[in-house]
């Protein structure tokens, strides 16, 4: 057994150097397009792209599966130009005043630019229709939004059941009519409320409902709403779990509005 200990960590290092070997390459050659390739040349070769989308509005599973592999790509990019940006951020602060602080201003833009385009770059290295995969993104992110602000809303109303029931007690303890009536109009400007909200889910878009559906089948629903904000992150990771938390903490409010 402890023959095996220096031969698996041996190994183990041996992969390890592998994989930086490989980011490390990966990251180089990504920087070599960077700079062949500029923002402006890469626009260019969007703008000879079309696509019309379906009028149903309906995703495919084929373009959910090049949504996710443009996103892994895209996070490679986003990568190498965030940290161009931020190495000529720190020279054009320190060269301030100066001939090189004003060129290395300008190269923070262009990095800038690289950086919110990574997708489209992602799309392109990965032989897609860029217009195709932007309109696929747009109905995801739709979807993904859409899953978010749902499970604030449940909360939101797990809230509001509470503030019902007390408005509720105090009707029915209310000892003169005038009161009686303040309080009855607050509940059924709440019922008002309530009916509109359930007005509003039963008319989703179909669409909607459907791409929501097949993500699921491939993909959490939070996760493409969750990498936008992931590109803003200082280390990776964040994002993830500062919506999980978020997550966490609302399907909480719900239960408790279930348990009730």
């Amino acid at each position: 057994m402890r023959r095996m200990i220096p031969a698996v960590l041996l190994l183990l290092s041996v992969v390890f150097f592998a994989c930086r070997v490989k980011e490390l390459a990966d990251k180089a050659k990504i920087a070599q397009d960077l700079e062949k390739r500029g923002t402006i040349g890469l626009m260019k070769d969007v703008s000879n792209d079309k696509y019309d989308p379906p009028k149903d509005g309906k995703l495919t599973e084929a373009q959910i599966q090049m949504y996710l592999k443009v996103r892994q790509h895209e996070k490679d990019i986003a990568k190498v130009a965030k940290e161009q940006m931020e190495q000529h951020s720190k020279a054009a602060d320190q060269a301030k005043h100066s001939l090189s602080g004003v060129f290395e201003g300008l190269k923070t833009m262009q990095s800038a630019g690289e950086f919110f385009t990574a997708d489209i770059r992602a799309a392109k290295d990965l032989g897609y229709n860029t217009q195709e995969y932007l309109w696929v993104k747009g109905q995801i992110m739709a979807a993904s939004v859409t899953a978010f602000a749902e499970g604030v809303t449940k909360a939101m109303d797990a809230q509001q059941d509470a503030y019902l029931a007390q408005t509720k007690k105090a009707y029915e303890e209310a000892k003169d009519e005038q009161t009686k009536q303040m309080y009855k109009q607050m509940l059924d400007n709440y019922a008002q409320t309530v009916k509109e909200g359930k007005q509003a889910s039963s008319d989703q878009d179909p669409a909607l409902v459907y791409n929501r559906q097949l993500l699921k089948k491939y993909d959490n629903e939070l996760s493409a709403f969750t990498n936008e904000l992931g590109k803003y992150e200082n280390k990776e990771g964040e994002a993830k779990r500062s919506v999980d938390e978020l997550q966490k903490k609302l399907n909480e409010a719900a239960q408790g509005k279930q348990s009730q």
